[in-house]
């Protein structure tokens, strides 16, 4: 059936799109997996706008895939069984803010950068830093974390409440603008992190928080990734609280300095930031300083200056493109796993092992306060064997992390690279999981192919 015709009567033909850029466009993310063209793109511009187009598509069985930035790592907004493509660039807008209850609710399209800028003159910020500038919406979506897991946490824990239009057109709401409550079952705990294949986000709810005081950034390097992990592990059960603590090793730092012109000492760093008031952070730094260098520590540098704190962190989010621009002949396939702090050492080191013994270039990097961290593996697409080689590579991390107790992904979300996984990972609770799918979704039309292994 032709569905274009039909979505320009309900929701207009300004907001509806065939143009072969667009779909293009609308085809892939940042990841390595295959692209897919929609068969449409809708851009609506209210909860109704979606309400309709998802009413149509369960009628007729169409699938629906949201998109956001399409900054995503796993393919989650590729619409690999073609269909609707829902863009919310249009419904990108701050609906309201409230300062004294440190709560803003914003649609879906909205980026993490355009919220802080909108929020800094209230004194607030939302912490939540994946690296690329990403929706809000995507990010829910996702569960993302990032840099600052290890002070604020993940999305899960900044969510206060989310509008939902459901696979049939229900429209509900998962939460309230209470910071806490024991009513009824966790819905926003259920729906962030669920990549759209339960339902589609409309509107949501964020906590948000005070600008610190003062804000130091730290940059200390070690003789080995081991020394780095004993370090963060030793800093993490001595209760200091950090705002950021990254683990770079000695390749990445390599790399960055040729990227971001640096020149920091090339051997395996921990990043840190300090969140508070100058005399808290003084102490804070001193306390952190004596326990780096008990681990064997070889330098410890620190920025108050605005502008080296930002070109800091500047460095370690673009490590990825700094891969890239290196070597471009190479495409990058980015791993993503999280394990118990206690394992953590033992995976950073299997992985710098692989690396040498796949003969890739790249670099490990993590997120070293909540043992999350990621590999970046530089291969070949047009050398036979190279991308599945770095696919194998990918899969033994995971392995090697659930034999640790860990998850096959921190942060990036399962969409299509981690399917495989599921089963293995969550056992009898993946049936669960799929009943919760065929109650909410009986017609398998919202984000199909994603999360779930087929049946």
């Amino acid at each position: 059936m032709d569905i274009y015709p039909d979505l320009c009567k309900l929701i207009g033909a300004d907001q509806t799109s065939v143009n072969e850029t667009i779909l293009r466009n609308h085809s892939k993310d940042e990841s390595d997996h295959a692209a897919s063209e929609p068969d449409v793109v809708v851009f609506p511009e209210s909860s109704e706008d979606v309400q309709k187009v998802l009413r149509y598509a369960n009628k007729h069985k169409i699938p629906v895939v949201p998109f956001g930035a399409g900054s995503g790592l796993e393919g989650q907004a590729i619409p690999v069984n073609k269909g609707i493509s829902i863009d919310f660039e249009r419904m990108n807008k701050v609906i309201e803010v409230r300062p004294e209850d440190l709560v803003v609710i914003v649609q879906p399209g909205i980026t993490r950068i355009q919220l802080n800028e909108e929020l800094k003159k209230y004194g607030l910020f939302f912490p939540v830093d994946p690296g690329a500038d990403a929706t809000i919406g995507g990010m829910a979506s996702t569960n993302a974390s990032g840099t600052m897991t290890v002070r604020y946490g993940g999305m899960r824990d900044q969510v206060l409440n989310l509008k939902v239009v459901l696979a049939d057109g229900r429209i509900i709401e998962t939460g309230s603008l209470a910071k806490k409550s024991s009513s009824g079952l966790h819905l926003n705990g259920l729906f962030v992190g669920s990549e759209g294949t339960l339902g589609v986000f409309t509107e949501i709810a964020l906590k948000l928080h005070g600008i610190p005081e003062d804000i130091v950034a730290a940059r200390c390097s070690f003789p080995s990734v081991k020394s780095c992990v004993e370090a963060a592990t030793a800093i993490l059960t001595a209760g200091v609280p950090m705002a950021r603590m990254e683990l770079v090793d000695a390749r990445s730092i390599r790399q960055a300095n040729e990227y971001s012109d640096t020149d920091y000492e090339v051997a395996p760093s921990l990043f840190f930031e300090f969140h508070g008031n100058k005399g808290g952070n003084k102490e804070d730094i001193e306390f952190v300083r004596a326990i780096v260098e008990e681990a064997g520590c070889l330098e410890f540098l620190f920025e108050t200056d605005s502008l080296k704190r930002t070109a800091l962190w500047k460095a370690r989010h673009e490590l990825n493109y700094a891969y890239r621009h290196g070597n471009p002949q190479l495409a990058c396939m980015t791993t993503d796993v999280c394990v118990p702090i206690s394992k953590l050492a033992e995976n950073v080191e299997f992985a710098s092992n692989k690396l040498d013994e796949y003969g890739f270039k790249g670099g490990v990097v993590g997120h070293v306060g909540d043992g999350n961290f990621h590999t970046m593996i530089m291969y070949d697409p047009k050398v036979e064997g190279e991308f599945e080689k770095a696919v194998e590579f990918s899969h033994q991390m995971v392995k090697l992390a659930l034999k640790s107790g860990g998850t096959c992904t921190g942060e990036h979300g399962v969409g299509l690279g981690k399917i495989d996984f599921q089963r293995e990972e969550h056992g009898e609770a993946m049936e669960i999981m799929l009943a919760l799918k065929r109650t909410l979704d009986p017609n398998q039309i919202l984000n199909p192919g994603k999360i779930f292994p087929k049946e």
